[in-house]
């Protein structure tokens, strides 16, 4: 079988640099050309050392000769470019929010723009392949999910699919500085994040239609109340999401954790664990980390998961939807352990 010719659009942003790594290691991708209208001629090693190896000039502009593209741009700009290159009969995985959600309407609200081709929402799949990995393998395009996103629903999708939990749920989420990409900003200033903790979009994060969107499918489209607050925090990768709901059902903790064994036992990246993790347990790696806890003198389940959010947050999660499209093993390229410390 002949590698998949890959091409990535704005490889210049923290996600689209690990696309890179990625793909690069990939033993059945080849990566043919990577974009970045900024840094237009220059050798992808001279914007990130660590990827000198890689031996890619930035273009200023895609080609065509390519099986799939991942688009990086920033969100509403991947609007502009993917219906041209799914006419040209390329398969897209878009890495911004721009195809995630299914209703048009949304996207004034959370994004500030009305959405330019809302036919394609509906052809796109939201690329969570442990909810949605049938209709990824036939997809042309794949709507990546978000990083808080990601966390949240494999947190919470076994016990609402069970019909476990109360339909209101706060979701407590702490992100790394990374989350926020690299155009500078005064809140992730160095000086201003560090030895730093802040919550932020109390009023609702951009991230929260899309947790909502997929958590209600699984609920059979009953209206879930969520109260999503993120922090920032002063580490570069990862994201721990806490959970909280009310059980309907009164489950041991023995029950709890084979119920979510069980949900997950075909999924290769979600391991369910039987203490609290941590953010570095899953640094660099595409894994999802989960432990759901019975909280039996206030009857509320708690969930804790976490994951790398540049990796099953972003880039490692777009591979891993990549390899099912084109009918390779799931975990291809991505079989690598967590680094630590």
């Amino acid at each position: 079988m002949s590698k998949i010719r890959i091409g990535i659009i704005n490889a210049t942003g923290y996600i689209g640099a690990d696309l890179v790594r990625l793909i690069h290691q990939h033993p059945d991708a080849e990566l043919k050309w990577v974009t970045g209208r900024s840094s237009a001629g220059q050798s992808l090693g001279s914007v990130f050392p660590s990827l000198e190896t890689t031996e890619q000039t930035i273009m200023s502009e895609p080609d065509d000769n390519i099986d799939l593209v991942f688009s990086a741009m920033p969100h509403k700009s991947s609007t502009e470019i993917v219906p041209a290159l799914l006419e040209c009969g390329i398969r897209v995985i878009d890495v911004s929010a721009d195809f995630r959600l299914k209703d048009a309407s949304a996207y004034p609200k959370w994004y500030n723009f009305s959405h330019p081709a809302p036919e394609l929402l509906q052809e796109a799949v939201y690329g969570l392949p442990e909810l949605h990995r049938e209709e990824i393998i036939n997809a042309s395009l794949v709507a990546n999910p978000g990083c808080y996103s990601t966390c949240a629903i494999l947190a919470l999708a076994p016990a609402i699919k069970e019909g476990l939990i109360e339909l209101d749920i706060i979701v407590d989420s702490k992100s790394g500085i990374s989350g926020a990409g690299r155009t500078l900003s005064i809140t992730t200033h160095y000086a201003e994040a560090n030895e730093n903790v802040c919550a932020y979009s109390l009023s609702g994060h951009r991230h929260l239609p899309e947790i909502k969107q997929e958590l209600e499918m699984l609920g059979h489209l009953s209206p879930i109340s969520i109260i999503f607050v993120p922090h920032l925090i002063p580490m570069t990768r990862g994201i721990l999401s806490s959970c909280y709901a009310k059980t309907k059902i009164n489950l041991s903790q023995k029950e709890i954790e084979q119920l979510y064994r069980e949900f997950y036992r075909e999924t290769p990246f979600v391991r369910i664990t039987t203490r609290e993790p941590h953010t570095k347990h899953v640094w660099g790696s595409n894994f999802c980390l989960i432990y759901p806890h019975i909280d039996t003198r206030t009857g509320k389940l708690i969930v804790i998961s976490c994951i790398d959010n540049l990796v099953k947050g972003g880039a490692g999660q777009a591979v891993q939807n990549m390899n099912l499209m084109f009918g390779l093993t799931e975990t291809s390229g991505l079989a690598s352990l967590p680094i630590y410390p």
